[in-house]
């Protein structure tokens, strides 16, 4: 094979439970970006040899037309799509997009139905995706898929409350949900009604919980604040949105290795923080 031309064209298992990947070596020019589109919707639309993969776009899932326009492309369903089963359609979501993004020219993938944008449970607009909407450590060589939904909190425009965001996420099975949570919200809101909290250049050193307390640990990134927001709606973006997740009771936070800090010359770090609802709008 050409590695050069090798992608990793993703499946569903045919338990519907989690997607599987083979790899695949293009036979078009990769820099021949649309021919590349087509050869890889049409591998996606063909049911695999192996009897363990399902094909996501199959069935009720019936692709229309697509669009490419500098680093976006666009793909229009048939309105059946909407029949799909959520868990199903979430994964074949994750497929498509993680197939698709792996071609040199293509950013994101936004979805149609039936020339309207793709809405989430909720009625909100999912808007384009990347490879990083659905969550995936490479460095694991267990390939297991799971959607979970996660509730975020951002902030208001003013910066002084928090508002709940829902996000669906396909992530690793092995990736521990307070780090996946930690990295969605460093990621900030994709929505238009809520504001970021945290700065999106800061990193993750390391998250634990033991007894029902979430230990999280930021580089130094995480003092630096570009957002217009209080100390307490940052602090307790973390802390709802941690305290969301069912093991999760209280949650301290800390600076390379030390809640000896004091953030935003405002809040202490040296003690262990609880759900606070009175912030939310």
């Amino acid at each position: 094979m050409d590695q050069d031309k090798v992608v990793q064209v993703y499946y569903i298992n045919n338990d519907e439970t989690g997607i599987l990947f083979e790899d695949y070596e293009v036979k078009a020019d990769m820099e021949d970006t649309e021919a590349v589109i087509e050869e890889l919707l049409d591998k996606m639309q063909t049911m695999p040899e192996k009897l363990e993969y399902e094909a996501p776009i199959y069935g009720p899932i019936k692709l229309l037309s697509y669009s490419y326009n500098t680093g976006l492309l666009t793909l229009n369903f048939d309105s059946s799509y909407v029949e799909t089963d959520v868990t199903i359609e979430i994964l074949d979501r994750a497929a498509m997009v993680r197939t698709l993004t792996q071609i040199p020219d293509v950013e994101n993938v936004a979805f149609m139905i039936a020339g309207n944008p793709l809405t989430d449970v909720n009625g909100n607009i999912i808007g384009n995706m990347s490879a990083d909407s659905f969550v995936y450590n490479a460095g694991n060589e267990i390939n297991t898929y799971e959607k979970v939904e996660l509730v975020l909190y951002f902030a208001t425009e003013d910066g002084k409350n928090l508002v709940p965001v829902y996000r669906s996420v396909v992530y690793n099975s092995n990736i521990p949900m307070q780090r996946l949570a930690m990295e969605q919200l460093l990621k900030g809101p994709n929505t238009d009604v809520a504001f970021p909290t945290l700065n999106s250049q800061a990193k993750i050193n390391s998250v634990s919980v033991r007894d029902g307390v979430c230990y999280v640990d930021f580089d130094n990134n995480f003092l630096i604040q570009p957002n217009a927001v209080s100390a307490d709606v940052a602090i307790y973006s973390i802390v709802n949105t941690l305290c969301a997740i069912t093991d999760t009771n209280k949650v301290q936070i800390s600076v390379g290795g030390s809640s000896d800090v004091i953030f935003m010359e405002t809040v202490s770090l040296g003690t262990v923080f609880e759900r606070n609802l009175d912030i939310v709008e």
